[in-house]
């Protein structure tokens, strides 16, 4: 069977989905990460999203982490933004969230659509699977500043492990744009309104930001649930090789899927570089956003959660000025697990792994580093823990990261160093519900 062929009849699946659908989920709201069911179940018009077959989950997000420099004024007026994301797991219909977090005035997307990328890293649509979205039934939205808009559900089979096209046009001035500013994945512009475009000719421009888009839920089979890890840098992926899904909770949804004995999760990343416990960024709203404060939007507020993951605290000790009170940082970690368990969701952290070598290294850092991996270790700080610290600090020098482990910036690792802190990962931790409360 040809690619066309396979994706027309796919699309026709797809159709027959559509067509027996009653359900729809669409919201404008504050940008929480929630979502607004239309009052009564009510369906508006020219808006379909399949009820019942199969659950809807978290395949993609990214953290709105601050205003991209440079759009204070126009935004991206007068351009189409072609964002390329990789989804985990696939489903027969998917709906998008879009932000406005950072914006100063209201954003006016007059058209947007979602399709499967033609091939990975790759601006063209695939045959067949180009779709308009829709808000409320209407193909315009306005988004206010501080809110989002999440869209109607659309019929579209996405495969699982495959790259998604989420395209908006602004005709307006619209500035700044809420941005994710390290998605290790190129994404396109294009002049004028070429959101429709299955070609991925007119999009010659480039970028290394997500822009607008924070969430691709879709309805699948292949899930039962999503995994959030909120995390920094480490999580965030940087250092890894652009394009190439090399992120560490990459290669923990790649086990999630492989493994007939673990849990059918699928897994979102919600990592900020530079991301601390305690304290975040300056203006309003804070630009990266403490842990403790983006928790509710970023973590509770993503589709169907069964598990959180939190790998949190290198910066507060790293970043001036220095946290060098270990039980400040445990202190935060633990509210964040108190937040979990709110909701009934288990909670697994992770150790800090070394940086000796790294510039900002400081004996008294690395002594806070092991106070808090120290507590953690003991139990009492989550319902369980990966030991990514010993699982890649080097046998010979344990307060710096094994060399080849190492991006060569001795804090960050390598994509073979991302690689090991998913196999050390216990896939059992992630099973069953938070721990009765005492």
């Amino acid at each position: 069977m040809t690619k066309r062929h396979g994706y027309a009849l796919l699309a026709a699946i797809a159709a027959v989905i559509v067509a027996i659908s009653a359900a729809i989920y669409v919201g404008v709201a504050s940008d929480d990460g929630g979502e607004t069911a239309m009052a009564g179940g009510r369906t508006p018009h020219n808006s379909a999203a399949p009820a019942s077959v199969g659950t809807w989950v978290g395949a993609w997000s990214a953290s709105p982490a601050g205003s991209e420099p440079g759009t204070e004024l126009n935004g991206m007026a007068g351009r189409s933004v072609r964002n390329v994301v990789h989804v985990g797991v696939g489903g027969t219909a998917a709906r998008i969230t879009l932000s406005n977090l950072y914006g100063q005035q209201p954003l006016s997307i007059t058209h947007a659509s979602v399709a499967v990328a033609a091939t990975a890293n790759n601006a063209a649509a695939a045959t067949d699977t180009m779709r308009r979205l829709t808000f409320g039934g209407r193909p315009s939205v306005l988004v206010p500043a501080g809110q989002q808009v999440v869209s109607d559900a659309v019929g579209l089979l996405i495969p699982h492990d495959t790259d998604v096209l989420v395209t908006t046009y602004s005709p307006t001035p619209s500035g700044p744009v809420t941005y994710h500013p390290q998605s290790r994945q190129i994404s396109y512009t294009a002049e004028g309104d070429r959101t429709e475009d299955l070609s991925g000719v007119a999009y010659t421009g480039q970028t290394p930001y997500w822009r607008y888009v924070t969430a691709v839920d879709v309805l699948s089979n292949e899930s039962d649930g999503t995994v959030v890890v909120i995390g920094d840098s480490l999580t965030d992926g940087v250092t890894s090789t652009v394009g190439e899904n090399r992120r560490w909770t990459d290669v923990l949804t790649d086990r999630l899927r492989s493994d007939s004995d673990g849990p059918r999760y699928s897994v979102v990343n919600q990592g900020i570089s530079g991301n601390r416990v305690l304290t975040s960024g300056l203006g309003r709203p804070a630009e990266n956003p403490s842990g403790l404060t983006r928790f509710d939007r970023d973590v509770l507020g993503r589709t169907n959660v069964k598990a959180v993951v939190v790998v949190l605290g290198v910066n507060d000790i790293l970043r001036t000025p220095h946290e060098t009170d270990a039980d400040r940082i445990t202190a935060g970690l633990r509210e964040l697990r108190r937040l979990a368990h709110a909701r009934g969701l288990r909670i697994i952290g992770a150790t800090l792994m070394p940086f000796k070598g790294h510039r900002g290294y400081l004996p008294v850092l690395e002594d806070t580093r092991q106070a808090v991996n120290a507590q953690i270790r003991s139990g009492k700080v989550f319902d369980a823990y990966a030991d990514f610290d010993k699982a890649l600090r080097d046998p010979y020098n344990p307060r710096g990261l094994r060399p080849d482990y190492d991006s060569g910036d001795h804090l960050h690792p390598s994509d073979k160093g991302y690689e090991r802190m998913a196999e050390t990962f216990d896939l059992d931790d992630l099973k069953g519900a938070a721990p009765a409360q005492l």
